[in-house]
């Protein structure tokens, strides 16, 4: 793992012609190793030891590492909510207090992520014998011609039909394809994935919070805020709302708020901006190389 993350770094600080003595950096950390148990915390704990380890041998000042969910809570100015993340293979629902994940209180897992959705276009997209060059292909008419309807059945009825250009391979043209392919979120049957909708690992994550009682005031998982590119698709954010009003009671709705990926894909990233920007960064957010070699990784290190 040594290797492999001092080649990463070693490559990124190259391409960007900067010294790693030169500033603290804030690294946004995979969300991996998902339970509370005595094993997953050694594995957190390895990677972030590592992380640590490779930068302050490049000579880096000081060193904070966050997991990726709780930056894109950060870009949206919350420090507690629920977050949704839809990542590459997997997508994670994470209840997040005052910057910490809650893994007691339980972080949903659904076995489908960003490259569910793009093999499902690529097979819809080959049933019309529609060609294309690459996965770069479908990935790009994803992003930009895909959505959720906020009504799955009733948009089978409708004319959508739109056409984007791929530079260097032409004009695709997509019809039901483009909320069809979302729709996996929410059934993911359709695509052939045994999994549970991501609302009904949301609505699972709520009671599971509502239950636990962290806080007098439980207002705080209310709020869900979407993160990962794929979260980013059109008509999401208002769909998971109305399948959550289905499935909690009506106190247990009031309230409720989805919020779109703040700043796109780039959330997790300008989460890290909004933190080296603080009156209080690097002091009492970053490791130094010094206390790294000075106390016990054991008691130092903690999972995040």
């Amino acid at each position: 793992m040594y290797s492999r993350l001092r080649h990463f770094f070693t490559t990124i600080y190259g391409r960007m012609q900067v010294k790693p003595s030169a500033h603290p950096v804030v690294v946004s950390v995979p969300i991996c190793h998902y339970d509370d148990s005595e094993s997953a915390k050694a594995s957190r704990r390895q990677l972030k030891e590592a992380l640590y380890s490779v930068l302050f041998d490049m000579n880096v000042p000081a060193v904070c590492a966050i997991n990726q969910a709780t930056l894109a809570l950060y870009a949206a100015r919350r420090t507690s909510a629920i977050v949704v993340n839809i990542g590459f293979h997997v997508t994670s629902v994470l209840p997040i207090l005052h910057g910490k994940v809650m893994r007691k209180v339980g972080v949903e897992v659904v076995g489908l992520g960003a490259l569910n959705l793009t093999g499902f276009l690529r097979e819809l997209m080959q049933r019309k014998n529609i060609d294309f060059e690459s996965l770069y292909t479908i990935r790009t008419l994803k992003e930009n011609l895909c959505y959720v309807a906020s009504d799955y059945e009733a948009e089978l009825s409708k004319d959508t039909v739109a056409s984007f250009e791929v530079s260097g391979e032409g004009r695709f043209t997509l019809s039901e394809e483009r909320f069809q392919t979302g729709e996996v979120l929410f059934q993911p049957r359709i695509a052939g994935v045994r999994a549970m909708g991501l609302h009904q690992a949301v609505a699972l994550c709520i009671d599971h919070c509502d239950a636990a009682e962290l806080t007098g005031d439980n207002d705080w998982f209310k709020t869900i805020i979407l993160a990962g590119g794929s979260a980013c698709l059109p008509g999401l954010a208002e769909r998971l709302e109305i399948e959550l009003c289905g499935l909690l009671s009506p106190s247990m709705f009031k309230g409720i708020k989805v919020v779109s990926p703040p700043y796109g894909a780039n959330s997790a990233w300008f989460g890290a901006k909004l933190i080296s920007n603080l009156s209080t960064f690097p002091e009492t957010w970053c490791m130094t190389k010094k206390q790294f070699r000075r106390n016990s990784r054991r008691n130092l290190i903690s999972s995040w």
